[in-house]
């Protein structure tokens, strides 16, 4: 495994290219602790986690806002809603300002769900986060921010040729 100290000492091209490569694998190899420490025991697919977790953080969505905040396909959203609809973890919401949206939250059970799971979410990130020091936690929060920032604003400073 590579470390930082390892990144080739080339353009700035080359860093940025290489910095993403990590990141993308970063973002793949979290599945496996996640599913293996998280949704197994608590028998859920890692986007009925992803919804759940999203809808605790955020509050009442709709389904196309959870597949932005997801990067999950419509499909796999509809799905997972459903999923969790039917195990009673979610409740259909109301938007009084747009009739046609359909926000889903947390019933009850989902939040009870949610506050049961966060011992098994701590051991996930107790066992990936615990050898960093305080100040690379923060560090890694801003950065992870920053990078998160950039994600959201993708389409807006795009430019087609």
């Amino acid at each position: 495994m590579t470390g930082p100290d390892d990144l080739p000492l080339t353009s700035p091209d080359s860093e940025r290219l290489d910095l993403l490569i990590r990141l993308l694998k970063l973002c793949s190899l979290i599945n496996v602790p996640m599913n293996e420490g998280v949704c197994n025991p608590s028998g859920l697919s890692q986007t009925e986690l992803k919804v759940v977790m999203a809808l605790s953080g955020e509050g009442e969505l709709a389904g196309h806002e959870l597949m932005r905040i997801l990067g999950a396909p419509a499909m796999s959203v509809s799905r997972a809603i459903a999923a969790l609809r039917t195990n009673g973890l979610v409740e259909d919401s109301n938007d009084p300002d747009n009739r046609r949206r359909r926000p889903v939250r947390l019933s009850a059970a989902g939040e009870a769900f949610y506050a049961a799971a966060m011992p098994d979410i701590a051991a996930v990130a107790d066992a990936l986060l615990g050898s960093l020091t305080a100040r690379q936690r923060r560090e890694l929060a801003r950065i992870a921010d920053e990078v998160i920032a950039a994600m959201v604003n993708w389409g807006t400073h795009r430019t087609d040729d």
